[in-house]
């Protein structure tokens, strides 16, 4: 039997020969789920760094996370939607002097609307950001998460766990991460390696907006606020859950997918799509 060879680990040193500082590294920071996971690691005394595409709003974030006296988190913009941007952002921490020892992938979008109607770009970026750079800085910074037995948080969905008429792209990319969440929940657990995938239902954030959701389209019972979310998240993760499903309703919504037959839990979806569609 042949066995594939194993990746090796590079150990980066700092510009002055240090060694490098580990942090958490926050992806999709500038706002939501991504802004409160940043204030809830930050009063557990987490060293962050935080990306986003709009440095503005991170600075802001910054800021604010220093007003409570925590340590200012380090801000580095970037856009990892783009097949460049892990690279560029690896060789910003490299310069830095840092290095990831708990990574939280948050960074996504979704679009509603058929996938046939739906601009072919755009929702090929969606795999692009949700999956692609996701699995990218995930395996780039295995090595340094392992080293200092740390973790990696990915943010998913209860979307994950069922069929999206009117969002398929965004469902079946939230159905990858936690696929890979959960083998790699087992593939490093043995090394004192955390890897759990958070799945929150409906959270009031500009994520709605971009992707053109509107206000009233999923059940209010499912909808809990950003920081209700990081704050489940992060205890559950540091617990070593492999999944957190922050609320009641919203594990009984992940359960039922796979408690009912496929077919009807499909077709009830796709009849809500269908009357919301009707309604505009």
């Amino acid at each position: 039997m042949h066995y594939a060879a194993q990746p090796r680990i590079h150990y980066y040193m700092s510009p002055q020969g240090s060694t490098p500082q580990p942090v958490c590294l926050i992806t999709g920071a500038s706002a939501g789920i991504g802004a409160a996971l940043a204030h809830e690691f930050a009063s557990h005394g987490h060293a962050l760094v935080l990306t986003a595409r709009r440095e503005t709003e991170l600075n802001a974030l910054a800021d604010a996370i220093a007003a409570k006296g925590h340590p200012r988190p380090r801000v580095i913009a970037s856009d990892l939607g783009q097949p460049e941007g892990p690279g560029k952002l690896a060789a910003a921490l490299q310069e830095a002097g840092l290095e990831p020892a708990v990574l939280v992938n948050n960074a996504g979008f979704g679009l509603l609307g058929d996938a046939a109607r739906l601009d072919l770009a755009q929702q090929l970026a969606i795999v692009d950001l949700n999956n692609r750079a996701l699995t990218d800085l995930t395996l780039r910074f295995i090595g340094s998460i392992t080293r200092h037995k740390g973790g990696i948080l990915n943010v998913a969905s209860i979307a994950a766990f069922m069929p999206g008429p009117g969002m398929a792209v965004y469902h079946a990319s939230k159905a990858y991460v936690v696929s890979l969440s959960e083998a790699l929940h087992e593939e490093l657990k043995a090394d004192g390696v955390k890897v759990c995938a958070l799945c929150p239902g409906p959270v009031p954030t500009e994520f709605n907006a971009r992707a053109s959701v509107p206000h009233d389209y999923f059940p209010e019972a499912l909808s809990r606020s950003a920081e209700r979310v990081a704050r489940e998240g992060y205890d559950g993760f540091m617990a070593g859950h492999r999944v957190v499903v922050p609320g009641g309703p919203n594990r009984i919504a992940t359960l039922l997918p796979r408690l009912l037959p496929r077919g009807l839990v499909l077709a009830y979806l796709s009849w809500r799509w269908a009357r919301a569609r009707r309604r505009g």
